[in-house]
């Protein structure tokens, strides 16, 4: 079925880019069950230049080379040629350039994607409109990398959803490399469902197929979404809808005998559970469910954690341990009345790899002026405040910047082949050049304010 009449060859659409996206949307969701067979047509140069507008001019170059810049100098050709081959069939997804960072303690590296900047404009139209199909069937569970969801609104709806349950047995997910395993028939398939369309189908399927270039081949893969893609996260939304979001929900949910809640932020996601039996015997499937679509969940990682409200006096869970998600620790504490409360704080990995990145940065930045220093400082912890500063967190906040002091110290003492520097010495440099203090940024009791 189409969604859309199109316009003519040639011809300038008067309808807005907005006003498009609006109207896939509502016969998305006035019809539910449809299988879309025509979006391609509202794709046009204008909607390329929406497109264009929404990507990133700063990130690194793919494997021609091109730069924002460069690519913007004749961006009225360029756009007009990229439209051509995307209809006509004829364009071809270039390959995807992989650089690998450091990961976790800096022992071991992680694999990242960096496709062509034209590439990315594309993947950003063809995203615009498979979102508008695609946010009318997500769940509520579903907050990561999606229009108007945070990570803090899945923060907040796994806090308020523990608290209504008193607690209970928490199960935490961890699917082993879930991006690179991400099985492309059935993808396919999940896609069958609600989209057909020919032009959209076949630029996916030709991004799915497009390889990665390292040590200067070209390696092509037959699992996983495309590495760096603007429109990978949103496949993998579309995977896990299926496979976890929809299963839950519908095949899980009517056979417990209490409640129980899933909250998901792309692949890392958690499961509360207010009966112990419940949670057991859904981990027990867990496994087989996700080895049907060809993912596995790690085996260490992926834990049923008991997580029950404290009795009495007591601040402890009834389990004696918390769980994390999302860089966060969550605890059972109590609040200013003295009642059980669940609290986040930093998780130590997440504070660990931040304070390591200041005491890099500190290293390599040394030599430069104070002033320059304490300026690119202040913006690191805003940047981590930003993220962290939630309500009950203000210790792990107050301990972070008084470890980023101690490293700032620690580097600028070794400038010039010094060895120390002295603590009233450095507090007078911080009278001068003070960092920021805590600050809560994402308070349940307030809207959010900003760093």
């Amino acid at each position: 079925m189409e969604l859309l009449e199109g316009t003519m060859p040639g011809i300038p659409s008067p309808t807005s880019v907005s006003t498009k996206l609006q109207k896939i949307a509502k016969l998305a969701k006035e019809a539910p069950e449809m299988v879309v067979t025509s979006l391609a047509h509202h794709i046009d140069e204008a909607f390329l230049k929406e497109a264009y507008r929404c990507t990133r001019k700063d990130g690194a170059v793919g494997v021609d080379g091109q730069t924002a810049v460069e690519y913007a100098a004749n961006l009225e050709g360029n756009l007009e040629q990229l439209l051509n081959r995307f209809k006509s069939g004829r364009y071809r997804a270039p390959a995807v350039r992989r650089v690998r960072i450091p990961k976790g303690d800096g022992h071991k590296t992680r694999p990242i994607g960096i496709p062509t900047f034209e590439d990315k404009v594309l993947q950003r139209a063809v995203v615009m409109v498979l979102e508008a199909v695609y946010e009318q069937d997500f769940l509520d569970c579903s907050y990561g990398f999606r229009p108007g969801r945070s990570a803090h609104m899945a923060l907040e709806a796994l806090w308020k959803g523990t608290m209504d349950l008193g607690g209970g047995w928490v199960l935490e997910l961890d699917i082993e490399s879930f991006f690179d395993t991400v099985d492309h028939g059935h993808l396919r398939s999940f896609l069958d469902q609600r989209v057909s369309d020919g032009v959209v189908r076949r630029a996916i399927g030709k991004w799915l197929n497009a390889g990665v270039l390292e040590g200067g081949a070209i390696r092509r893969t037959q699992a996983g979404t495309p590495q760096g893609g603007v429109i990978s996260p949103l496949l993998a939304n579309i995977y896990l809808h299926h496979v976890l979001d929809v299963w839950f929900a519908e095949a899980v949910m009517p056979r417990l005998n209490a409640r129980a809640l899933l909250v998901r932020y792309a692949d890392d996601a958690a499961l509360v559970f207010e009966s112990e039996s419940d949670a057991k015997r859904v981990l027990r499937v867990l496994p087989k469910r996700f080895g049907k679509y060809g993912l596995r969940l790690h085996p260490d990682k992926t834990r049923l954690v008991e997580f029950r409200r404290p009795l009495g006096g007591d601040r402890r869970p009834s389990g004696g341990g918390g769980f994390s998600m999302l860089g966060f620790t969550h605890y059972w504490g109590t609040s200013r009345k003295g009642r059980p409360v669940v609290k986040r704080k930093t998780a130590a990995k997440s504070l660990s790899r931040a304070l390591k990145r200041i005491g890099q940065w500190c290293r390599k930045n040394r030599h430069q002026p104070l002033a320059d220093q304490h300026a690119a400082l202040v913006r690191k912890v805003r940047g981590h405040y930003g993220y962290f500063g939630i309500t009950g967190n203000a210790q792990s906040l107050s301990n972070f910047v008084r470890q980023v002091e101690r490293r700032w110290r620690y580097w600028l003492a070794r400038r010039g082949g010094r060895r120390t520097m002295p603590w009233e010495r450095f507090s007078r440099l911080l009278k001068r050049y003070p960092l920021p203090p805590p600050r809560i940024v994402h308070s349940v009791y307030r809207r959010s304010a900003k760093p």
